[in-house]
């Protein structure tokens, strides 16, 4: 009777195995935007333990390339899709959906015992920053600094942080200095810059939440000549001058399976919660609600 009732409840707990959720979500693309998919994927799956949602950090144009080549369900971004990815989708007849799920701003960072830089303009980055740059040591940058050589760590080439800061500070996405450590693993720039008194970084603002023990952020000077340190308030009012939106992009084919439709669903319903908690700043309720409104209509 003992084996009898075992192997019955075995029997109901398969049956109820069955009746949720299966299957697998496949996720790539932007560093900056991972910890928000990552935190997403663990709370879905709690409550859907059937589903395993993986989620990898190739930079932004590396998940474009996965997306394209069908290998992903969701792109993670951190800047929109460019005409040539755009361009190859059309080609492998891979069809999409665009919806932003956050804001961040890019943060300067240096080491804690830097104690001369206090803010940076936007001229001064570009200064620093620019292909033909000249700038080995913080005196190039200003006269009062010390004459010790800068060392500077960045997203890689496949990130569109490094996009977005390049064509926003030099004028030209990817037109930058080679001589800096790239990385597109932001945890590689933090370390790079908490190691090193005359680093100098940048990355997503929520890595800098999370490690502002760590690095220290610099105020940048805004359109308007004043001086912005990034926080969660100057991102949402647009004050601080390196913001921008984050994305996932959607394939629709993936849609018309369960699995991957509730969780972009779940994602864009729990977003608010869960992009404060990872540190970024989100949207409001009418731009989620938008974002849903637009994944329903790709089902119908």
């Amino acid at each position: 009777m003992k084996i009898a009732s075992f192997l019955l409840s075995g029997f109901l707990l398969s049956a109820h195995a069955l009746a949720g959720l299966t299957g697998q979500v496949r996720i790539d693309g932007s560093s900056t935007v991972f910890p928000i998919s990552e935190a997403v994927a663990e709370e879905f799956q709690k409550a859907n333990a059937g589903v395993k949602v993986t989620v990898a950090q190739s930079g932004t144009g590396g998940g474009f390339k996965k997306f394209v080549a069908n290998e992903i369900d969701i792109s993670d971004a951190s800047r929109t899709i460019k005409k040539e990815e755009a361009e190859a989708a059309e080609k492998a007849k891979i069809l999409w959906t665009e919806v932003p799920v956050a804001y961040d701003g890019i943060t300067v960072v240096i080491n804690p015992k830097n104690t001369w830089v206090k803010s940076l303009t936007i001229e001064q980055l570009k200064k620093i920053w620019e292909p033909e740059s000249k700038v080995k040591t913080w005196k190039d940058v200003d006269a009062s600094w010390p004459d010790s050589k800068i060392k500077l760590y960045g997203p890689g080439a496949d990130s569109g942080t490094f996009d977005y800061f390049t064509e926003h500070v030099n004028g030209k996405a990817k037109a930058i200095r080679p001589d800096f450590t790239a990385s597109e693993d932001d945890n590689v720039l933090v370390k790079g810059v908490a190691g090193d008194k005359d680093a100098l970084g940048y990355f997503g603002i929520a890595y800098y939440e999370a490690n502002s023990k760590k690095v220290k952020s610099v105020a940048v000077a805004g359109t308007d000549g004043k001086f912005v340190s990034p926080t969660v308030e100057t991102v949402k009012d647009g004050t601080y001058p390196i913001s921008r939106p984050l994305f996932i992009y959607v394939n629709h084919a993936s849609l018309a399976k369960p699995e991957v439709s509730s969780f972009v669903n779940y994602y864009l319903t729990n977003a608010k919660k869960l992009v404060a908690e990872t540190g970024y700043v989100p949207m409001t309720e009418a731009q989620y609600k938008a974002g849903l409104a637009k994944i329903a209509a790709v089902k119908k």
